[in-house]
């Protein structure tokens, strides 16, 4: 494997097995950041209004909306599988194609190592990965 950002020029295999392991905070991956249309899907989800959603489910925390986590690793986190995956956020949406995970050695050590649905499943090219990574900024302000 090449080293690098470039790792992932001839693509990645990837497909969730619903294991829920992405889901589980492991230290500082704690967070899952909310955008305006994230909290207007997981409300309509819900059937409540955003205003509702947002002060049940998110804080405002330096700028940005975040889920509300108390003591679990997601609020939506049931039995080790989501309970809203129709819903989820996109930044749930997107494991594991994150700006902090597309360099070999973190995607051997943080991914490959424990991720069942690495190296499986359809085969993203790096032109989809380079898309979702721009997407992912700009739908997170990150």
């Amino acid at each position: 494997m090449s080293k690098g950002k470039q790792f992932y020029r001839s693509g990645i295999r990837f497909e969730c097995q619903g294991e829920g392991k992405c889901c589980v905070s492991r230290g500082d991956y704690g967070y899952v950041y909310l955008s305006f249309r994230d909290r207007r899907r997981l409300a309509t989800h819900f059937s409540i209004s955003i205003a509702e959603f947002t002060a049940c489910y998110v804080v405002l925390e330096d700028g940005r909306y975040q889920l509300r986590y108390g003591d679990r690793d997601c609020p939506f986190l049931k039995d080790n599988r989501c309970a809203v995956y129709d819903a989820r956020p996109w930044q749930c949406r997107t494991w594991p194609f994150w700006p902090e995970n597309m360099d070999s050695g973190v995607w051997e050590k943080e991914v490959q190592s424990w991720c069942p649905g690495a190296g499986k499943g359809r085969l993203y090219s790096a032109g989809e990965i380079e898309e979702i990574l721009a997407k992912k900024k700009d739908v997170n302000g990150c």
